[in-house]
């Protein structure tokens, strides 16, 4: 990843877009910021302007922010990051579940957008440095292109998806926490961390697993974490 980094913003509070702008040109070096105030210009945007992170509102004057999200994702897998009045753990889960990297609620402090975006882009570099092939049994994960193959299908995965199968496939046979997953996504542990991250458990089992309510590859530990088994054979 080159030392430039493009924001869009889809935001309609005039506001809330120059806080975060003044924000980033003055935390991120070589920051570029482009916007918009309205659902139907921001998915435009997000196609034309290929930008590297996307800070989304899900109120918007034209259109629902859930809107926005399922059309960009009709043709990108930009990491997006939801900002939300919308508290209502169903309006989260919604979010996460239709592709949203990770969310914060307003009021938010602004350190700690910062820190959220940070980790997004920390995560993209991750798996740039990591191997781009981790294999374990029959089953192969390309974290460049962010694929996943088991019995000759190949599965694109999304960033948070694929840092944590990668997470997950390097301590196989090992427990790993929630903490541990936690701070290879975000840095930290935060308070909704635990939540967050069994939303994205579940998209990631809904794309690789055979039957994604009886899991054999990513196995939930009770009161620990998540298991990649060490024990795979070919089917």
């Amino acid at each position: 990843m080159n030392n430039i980094t493009k924001f869009l913003i889809i935001e309609d509070n005039r506001n809330v877009i120059e806080a975060v702008s003044m924000l980033l040109a003055l935390r991120w070096p070589h920051a570029i910021i482009v916007s918009s105030q309205r659902g139907e210009k921001g998915i435009m945007m997000a196609e034309t302007e290929n930008p590297d992170i996307i800070i989304l509102d899900l109120g918007l004057p034209d259109i629902s922010g859930f809107d926005v999200l399922a059309s960009i994702r009709l043709f990108s897998d930009v990491p997006i990051i939801i900002l939300t009045v919308r508290c209502e753990e169903g309006d989260i889960f919604k979010g996460l579940e239709m592709g949203a990297d990770d969310y914060l609620v307003k009021p938010f402090k602004q350190l700690e957008l910062l820190a959220r975006l940070k980790a997004l882009t920390r995560r993209r570099r991750r798996l740039e440095h990591q191997p781009s092939l981790i294999k374990f049994g029959p089953y192969l994960l390309n974290t460049t292109d962010r694929i996943f193959e088991r019995d000759d299908k190949l599965i694109k995965l999304s960033h948070t998806e694929c840092s944590i199968l990668a997470h997950l496939m390097e301590n196989a046979g090992r427990p790993v926490s929630h903490a541990s997953i936690a701070h290879a996504l975000w840095g930290n542990d935060y308070p909704d961390s635990a939540s967050n991250l069994k939303v994205h458990i579940r998209r990631l089992r809904q794309k690789i697993e055979a039957n994604p309510n009886l899991p054999e590859l990513v196995i939930t530990k009770p009161g620990f974490g998540y298991l990649f088994p060490n024990n795979l054979i070919s089917e």
